[in-house]
């Protein structure tokens, strides 16, 4: 009698994940439509450099900052969901274009802070410039653009970078920085929300200063520059390494007018990474966010140029500050008292952020030996 109750709640569960599923199809046929349409420009267009690089890199330049808006203004996104999105966009729009000029005047054309010029130890560049492209290079991004509206923060470093690595240097040598600084920033986020509690709190308590707005948009148009540092180079990796004048102009027109969608659409589907978080909405609470990111990136700005996951970065820290809220006596009591987050609740939020990561992780490497022969070489070797 119980094995037949227990088949039919199976059944149930599996009729009920199928209709959730073909919902999922119905709701998002318009997405699924521009993801076949792009695939089809990308199966066209990549035996012609030319052609191939500026659309590899438009559809990088949505795909990356849609994904990885959660970490650099997804909390200003958040706080700010009462303003106009032009005005959030022209602020963080300007932003952008000062940064990436900077960058191009002051490294003769070059875009990425000196990120897509790293050299390993026989002075080879970790990620040289494609002079031919391979479709799954193009398919890189629209893959990115599936995860994003599935809601994932995988790295667009990993998976981006990694199709266009030399050899398995630049990708371990990634990936070894990312680790490192998800681990810093869980253990930043620990001592800050963990150790400080009590000088949060107060900072969070009572009626908000007006100077708290100006804060928060000084630390978040920094933050931003600093990504921007850090990231740009997963959007220009399709082009060049030293763009003309009309090259970079159609490089920063591309990106701040991606950034305008982006904020006309609130941050998009996988902004929920950064609402479903505990009092990210306040601006006090966002701008100590913000603040513990930024100087997590500068540190590792400062350390060296190569590339780095700024998500895997991000979710570290967040991950961290959920948990050390929840370990906090006081604010135990207060989920407790709410009938909030359990601290159960809150490891499983971590450990699924830190999966999706994974997941993203594993599909850029499995992209990149596919599209690598020295990879797929090492990997024959490293067998033998």
């Amino acid at each position: 009698m119980s094995n037949n109750k227990s088949n039919i709640t199976s059944q149930i569960i599996g009729e009920k994940r199928y209709k959730l599923l073909e919902l999922f199809f119905i709701q998002e046929r318009t997405f699924f439509r521009l993801l076949a349409l792009f695939l089809v420009v990308a199966a066209i267009t990549y035996p012609y450099p030319q052609i191939a690089m500026w659309v590899g890199f438009s559809l990088a330049a949505y795909s990356a900052i849609a994904n990885d808006s959660i970490q650099s203004i997804g909390t200003f996104i958040a706080s700010n969901s009462e303003r106009k999105w032009w005005l959030l966009w022209l602020f963080i729009g300007g932003i952008f274009v000062v940064t990436v000029f900077y960058s191009w005047y002051y490294y003769g054309g070059d875009v990425s802070h000196e990120r897509l010029l790293s050299k390993d130890s026989e002075g080879n560049l970790k990620f040289p410039e494609a002079e031919n492209f391979k479709f799954l290079q193009l398919a890189a991004p629209i893959v990115l653009l599936l995860l994003t509206r599935l809601r994932m923060p995988v790295s667009t470093t990993f998976m981006l970078l990694s199709v266009f690595s030399a050899n398995s240097k630049g990708i371990l040598s990634v990936g070894q920085k990312s680790l490192i600084g998800y681990l810093i920033a869980f253990g930043v986020a620990m001592v800050v929300w963990f150790g400080l509690n009590f000088l949060i709190k107060r900072l969070l308590k009572g009626e908000m200063s007006s100077w708290w707005i100006v804060a928060q948009w000084i630390i978040s148009g920094w933050l931003w520059s600093m990504w921007v540092m850090h990231d740009a180079a997963n959007i220009a990796i399709f082009l060049p390494r030293s763009l003309s004048l009309t090259g970079f102009v159609v490089f920063a027109g591309v990106v701040f007018f991606g950034l305008g969608l982006l904020f006309y659409l609130r941050g998009d589907k996988i902004q929920s990474i950064v609402t479903e978080k505990s009092e990210v909405t306040d601006v006090r609470s966002a701008s100590i966010i913000d603040f513990a990111y930024l100087v997590v990136l500068f540190v590792f700005k400062e350390m060296s140029n190569v590339p780095m996951s700024t998500t895997w970065v991000f979710i570290g820290l967040l991950g961290g500050r959920e948990l050390a809220m929840r370990l906090s006596a006081r604010a135990t009591k207060k989920i407790e008292a709410e009938g909030t987050m359990s601290l159960r609740t809150t490891i499983l939020m971590v450990v699924k952020d830190l999966s999706y990561a994974t997941i993203g992780l594993l599909v850029s490497i499995t992209l990149a030996i596919a599209i690598n022969d020295s990879l797929q070489q090492e990997i024959l070797d490293w067998f033998k």
